[in-house]
């Protein structure tokens, strides 16, 4: 499908890439942008032959958050709809089976840096850096903050949220935000070579994983239990389960069903 504002691509490695392709606005989001960045999160989890997403921003940014020359004008009710639209990839990303790889550079600001907590995994280079940055032009990105929150808890979130500084990819990666820094110039193969080894597990306990995760999240801690427990149970029943054990007895590599 062609799309104004992102560029979507996949491989024989069964791993999917969209692109925030606003490069000289610093892939700022913008209307178009969102809802197409949601459809194309959505055809990929539709798509079999994709086991793995990775998002990722062209230029030198990864995202510095929504485009305000969007933003004036608009009634309580119109504001309501519009940052809904926005935001609504912060959730999409945790209800699509496949898992996301945020691949970040550069600045990735307010919902930048909801986008990289809402991915299921995220990689970033030395020179990133990551910032709820809404609070100083008086408004505040509570929204990108619901997902940052499940990362890094409410005390560190509540810091970004409420004084709206930016910080280094290191500090990202000591607070729980993202998984790995990497070099600038080895981001693209890290990040690529990441998600070809997620895309070699098997879909079906790949997907069932994230979903089963997300859904005992909010549960209490002994319903979570046995949510995991009954979720496992059927998974060991799978022909995938089967063939994941017998390959490993058989010294060879599995040959997983196509989902």
């Amino acid at each position: 499908m062609d799309y104004k504002h992102i560029i979507t691509s996949s491989g024989e490695d069964h791993v999917g890439e969209i692109i925030l392709n606003r490069p000289k606005q610093w892939n700022a989001f913008n209307t178009v942008m969102a809802g197409e960045l949601d459809d194309a999160l959505w055809a990929f989890d539709r798509d079999k032959n994709i086991r793995v997403i990775i998002l990722k921003g062209a230029g030198k940014a990864f995202c510095v958050g929504i485009d305000v020359s969007e933003f004036p004008g608009k009634s309580a009710l119109e504001y309501r709809d519009w940052i809904g639209h926005m935001g609504k990839s912060l959730a999409t990303i945790g209800r699509i089976r496949k898992p996301v790889i945020a691949q970040v550079q550069g600045v990735a600001a307010a919902i930048g840096t909801g986008l990289t907590a809402a991915a299921d995994l995220a990689i970033a280079s030395e020179d990133a850096s990551f910032g709820l940055t809404a609070i100083n032009v008086g408004l505040n990105c509570i929204g990108p903050a619901v997902p940052v929150s499940r990362s890094v808890g409410r005390k560190r979130t509540l810091e970004l949220l409420l004084y709206g500084d930016m910080i280094k990819a290191q500090r990202a990666l000591d607070i729980g935000l993202i998984n790995k820094i990497v070099k600038q110039d080895e981001l693209e193969q890290n990040t690529r070579e990441w998600a070809a080894t997620l895309a070699r597990k098997s879909p079906l306990a790949v997907q069932t994983a994230k979903k089963a995760f997300y859904a005992a999240a909010d549960m209490e801690y002994f319903t979570s239990l046995e949510y995991m427990t009954d979720t496992l149970s059927r998974l060991c029943t799978s022909e995938d389960a089967m063939e994941g054990i017998n390959a490993f007895l058989e010294k060879r590599e599995p040959k997983w069903k196509q989902r």
